[in-house]
């Protein structure tokens, strides 16, 4: 399986619901390094997995919808917890519709997968992967 990752970033606030979270309950900032591989078996006709380039717009794209916001006021997540695994699930999800719009270039079209990982820091991070 071959595979290229581009990174970018987010920077966000939030808040959650239940004890689970502790303090994470009330309003806070995360900045999250977001990483998206993209996967596919064999190269395209020019010998690679996805126009670098293009990748890295539509991520950078993807970043700046969810940047500088309270996700609490987005009606789109109303009512729920925007964990770090539910972002990088969003992002996967906004990247594969990227992919299937032909965004990303038309070799773009022989993907099999993408991965989002989003790093909290240098100890924690959670990744989200889907098929294509």
């Amino acid at each position: 399986m071959f595979s290229v990752t581009v990174r970018d970033h987010i920077m966000i606030a939030h808040s959650f619901s239940g004890e689970v979270f502790g303090p994470a309950q009330k309003l806070h900032g995360a900045t999250f390094v977001v990483d998206a591989t993209f996967k596919r078996p064999e190269l395209d006709a020019d010998n690679i997995v996805v126009d670098i380039g293009r990748a890295s717009e539509e991520l950078h794209t993807i970043c700046g919808t969810l940047s500088y916001r309270n996700l609490d006021d987005e009606n789109e997540f109303a009512g729920q917890n925007t964990s770090t695994e539910f972002l990088a699930k969003v992002i996967a999800d906004r990247l594969a519709g990227k992919a299937e719009s032909g965004d990303l270039g038309v070799g773009a079209r022989g993907l099999t997968g993408i991965a989002v990982t989003l790093h909290e820091s240098h100890i924690a991070w959670a990744s989200y992967e889907r098929n294509l």
